[in-house]
């Protein structure tokens, strides 16, 4: 296995993009182009990360890698809070990386809990063609996919690897039914669709959404996200019409980060 040095190392490369604002009602705020270089120095043993966007720059040095950041083994990564605490900023992003491109989304949340702000981050590899994706569409879901997991942690423990599946039709009402198995868990819920927002509404307490976004992304997040109470984010990228990846980023009912998985699926 590479370790978490080598896995980042698969990001180095100056990746050219756009870091796009949305509300959490899926409305484009705003929309700016980006450059960021992650340029390996002393033989790799250190990289730095240059990021240029608005006439600003951001400048950041690494030589270990930790702390709220975890990388899978072909460069794909999350990074964000360890802790979710009363009266604080949560967030945290999640990029997946495929071939010459990464699709990155931050989400976050105010100090009341509230989803505040997404942000979706589109790059590919400066001097390569860029593959133009249309925005997510519900019907682009529907159907059954079967994927393959590998959930790693934070506490460095052995990764797991598993298979999926994921079952996404509508009832005659118009009604998506989710039904999700992996490991020897089933799990089915419903939703409702009102585009570009499809919304887990089952328990009013625990409402969770998934917000349809440009080139074929889309975010996972609860409306609000509460003490005591177990939560994930989620990320996904349908990359071709029959394979899409998804990344999801769990926390515990005590607030605390214990695990990121890695699915890729192919609709079958």
């Amino acid at each position: 296995m590479k370790s978490q040095w080598e896995s980042f190392l698969q990001n180095l490369g100056v990746w050219e993009g756009s870091f796009t604002n949305f509300s959490p009602q899926g409305i484009l705020l705003n929309d700016t182009p980006s450059r960021l270089s992650l340029e390996g120095l002393n033989d790799n043993q250190k990289v730095r990360l240059t990021l240029s966007r608005s006439e600003q720059d951001l400048i950041r040095e690494f030589s270990s890698v930790g702390g709220g950041l975890l990388f899978f083994e072909n460069g794909s990564f999350s990074e964000g809070v360890i802790q979710l605490g009363p009266f604080s900023e949560f967030g945290a992003e999640l990029a997946l990386v495929h071939e010459n491109q990464r699709l990155r989304l931050v989400q976050l949340f105010d100090k009341t809990g509230q989803l505040k702000e997404l942000i979706l981050i589109r790059e590919h590899l400066a001097g390569t063609p860029v593959a133009e994706r249309p925005t997510l569409q519900i019907n682009d879901l529907l159907g059954e996919w079967q994927g393959q997991a590998v959930t790693i942690y934070p506490d460095w423990r052995s990764p797991d690897t598993y298979s999926t599946t994921l079952k996404l039709q509508l009832d005659d009402t118009g009604r998506l039914i989710q039904n999700t198995s992996f490991s020897d868990r089933q799990i089915t819920s419903t939703a409702t669709i009102k585009d570009p927002i499809i919304l887990f509404d089952q328990d009013p307490e625990k409402q969770v959404q998934v917000l349809l976004l440009p080139d074929g992304a889309s975010a996972t997040s609860p409306l609000k996200v509460q003490l005591r109470q177990p939560l994930f984010l989620e990320v996904g990228w349908l990359i071709q019409p029959n394979l899409r990846q998804r990344m999801i980023r769990s926390y515990n009912e005590k607030g605390e980060w214990v695990s990121l998985t890695l699915v890729t699926e192919e609709k079958v």
